[in-house]
């Protein structure tokens, strides 16, 4: 089972929000996942991001794979800054 890290949409036609979680690479977008680590909300002026930076960190250990947009979000939040 390989397991990713990457964003599950909810929100509004046009108003785009985003869950951050761990969910084996089979599942299906917004189907069934593994744990929810934070959420994403691209349209607040700032780019809105909360994070449970432990529980990321702990399946990266896992060997967990973020999808390109996610580590884009998890290098602005600093998360790769301690491990490189």
């Amino acid at each position: 089972m390989a397991v990713k890290i990457r964003l599950a949409r909810h929100g509004a036609k046009k108003r785009p929000f985003y869950r951050i979680v761990a969910a084996d690479s089979d599942s299906p977008r917004d189907g069934r996942f593994l744990e929810k680590l934070g959420t994403y909300n691209p349209l607040q002026d700032s780019d809105q991001v909360a994070l449970n930076m432990d529980r990321v960190k702990y399946w990266i250990e896992q060997g967990a794979t973020p999808t390109d947009t996610v580590k884009t979000i998890l290098k602005r939040e600093g998360v790769f800054a301690a491990a490189e």
